[in-house]
């Protein structure tokens, strides 16, 4: 299938800095639509290139009836496409097609309520949460103002306790508006309500799938590298396996991988990585073993950021110091993904806040005379995965937890060092092993051990030992800008830190970590 078929039907997120507005995309993808978020201030000629087949206005922290709030850009509003409002996109809509949105007067609403279907409507048709005689929906609300009086032309098809005006419909037109987030799981159909606005009021085929994605991408990456050779730093991890696997597919032996082992990685994964690729898989990749180089490098740096640098820059030095070696390459492909694109990139206008920079957006060094390909740059995390499945990456691989870019160099308080590395190296994998034994592994969302570079006192036997002290973290969370510290069973503790212990002289005592974020974060450093 090509480019074009697999566009041909797109969806536009307008983003009002809701903090689910990737949700929506999600959400949107897993109905087999393409879409894309853009700023709410985006330019009437990105709109007019972009050519979507409908528009979904997200929520947003501000108020609509605030001088200076976020707006919906008129050439939106003038398009002859379906829209759906959620939350405040709703009553941006209310405000700019002269309805009234007031400041609320009684309590805000915020968490689950029920709305009550009152009139006809095409998203809500059919759907019931009640057993009772009324049609009702279990939604999640999210809003300090809401709607008073509606624009001409709309009706009112839902209302809640604390929303007289929850839900809008202009079927004519094909334009809604919806005071709740469908996007979340506590609104019990909205994955429903989202399918039926972007498969049958917008009409979209649902191209989108993992399949056609791949075919997409080969067929991209074939027609522009054509003959020349492109390549890329393996690291083992998610994104750059798959880019490795697409354009081994694409391209063949024209791709070569530079795998840089900097000892800072889990217990023996640089031969698991050289075996999948090189071996099962038949990809050139070159390994490249710093681990001396780094831990020189390393050696008396504590702070947490300098020796998040010195692994990052060190890394790129040995990286182009490899591709100095070959000569004739001409591209480099790196595993950017849709998240990176979006957190990196600042409003069309200037006055939307840049949230970070990310490693792999905003082109290459200028000393590299490379052109870039980013055959991931379209999808999120849990695309990139159901492609690799595709493309035949084992899923124990793809579904791994998260792992810092830096490896252990910053599970490693204080100094890193090659002797604390094999330490924590084999109490991470103890730990690991037995999550998955137990059944436990994928029911939490991440889980890893800690190096502390203390010494505690313990006992072996009948003699004393001075060793050092190792910390658990497991945590469960659905978007890691939260989480709460894994219930694991006090049983399993206590099998992994007698694990431990027992099978690594250097350890005398280990301890769990029960703080949630915030306050604390995730990892350690």
């Amino acid at each position: 299938m090509s480019a074009t078929d697999i566009h041909l039907h797109r969806i536009l997120i307008i983003d009002f800095g809701g903090q689910t507005t990737q949700l929506i995309a999600r959400r949107v993808r897993e109905c087999g639509v393409y879409c894309e978020i853009h700023p709410w201030d985006l330019h009437a000629e990105t709109i007019t290139d972009f050519a979507p087949t409908g528009v979904i206005l997200s929520g947003g922290p501000e108020s609509t009836i605030e001088a200076g709030s976020p707006t919906i850009a008129q050439a939106l509003l003038d398009l002859n496409v379906p829209m759906l409002g959620i939350c405040y996109g709703m009553q941006a809509m209310v405000n700019q097609l002269g309805g009234v949105v007031e400041a609320h007067r009684g309590e805000s609403e915020f968490g689950y309520a029920l709305m009550n279907v009152s009139g006809e409507c095409s998203l809500f048709d059919g759907l019931n949460d009640s057993a009772g005689s009324e049609v009702q929906l279990d939604v999640w609300m999210s809003h300090g103002d809401r709607v008073a009086s509606l624009p001409a032309h709309y009706t009112l098809v839902g209302t809640s306790d604390n929303a007289p005006i929850a839900a809008m419909a202009n079927e004519e037109q094909k334009r809604f508006g919806i005071q709740f987030h469908p996007e979340v799981t506590h609104t019990k159909q909205g994955a429903e309500i989202l399918r039926r606005f972007v498969l049958e009021v917008c009409e979209c085929a649902g191209d989108w799938t993992p399949g056609n994605i791949i075919d997409n991408a080969v067929a991209e990456a074939k027609a522009k590298i054509g003959d020349e050779r492109v390549l890329l730093a393996l690291s083992g991890g998610v994104d750059s396996s798959v880019v490795a696997a697409l354009l081994h597919r694409a391209v063949g032996s024209q791709l070569t991988c530079v795998f840089v082992d900097h000892g800072l990685l889990r217990l023996n994964e640089g031969d698991q990585v050289m075996q999948l690729f090189a071996e099962n898989l038949g990809i050139h990749v070159i390994r490249v073993n710093a681990e001396a180089r780094f831990m020189n490098a390393l050696s008396g740096v504590t702070d947490p950021e300098a020796k998040r640098k010195v692994i990052g820059n060190l890394f790129i030095e040995v990286f182009e110091e490899e591709a100095k070696k070959l000569t004739g390459t001409t591209w480099l492909a790196q595993g950017t993904i849709y998240p990176d694109v979006i957190e990196s990139a600042a409003s069309s206008t200037g006055s939307a806040h840049l949230i970070k920079s990310h490693h792999n957006v905003g082109g290459l060094p200028e000393h590299m005379a490379l052109k870039l390909i980013e055959p991931l740059r379209e999808l999120f995390k849990d695309e990139v995965r159901r492609i690799g499945v595709d493309l035949g990456l084992p899923a124990k691989m793809l579904y791994r937890h998260p792992f810092p870019g830096p490896g252990l160099g910053v599970r490693i308080l204080g100094e890193v060092r090659a002797d604390y590395a094999q330490i924590l190296r084999e109490a991470d994998d103890i730990f690991i092993q037995l999550l998955r034994k137990h059944d436990l592994y994928d029911k939490v969302s991440q889980a890893f051990a800690v190096f502390l570079p203390v010494k505690s006192v313990g006992v072996t036997g009948d003699g004393r030992r001075y060793d050092y002290v190792v910390a658990l973290r497991a945590v469960e969370t659905l978007d890691f800008m939260t989480a709460r510290a894994a219930h694991l069973p006090h049983e399993f503790l206590d099998e992994v830190s007698r694990t431990i212990c027992n099978s690594i002289p250097n350890v005398s005592r280990v301890t769990y970590d029960i703080s949630s974020k915030p306050p604390a974060t995730i990892e350690w450093e």
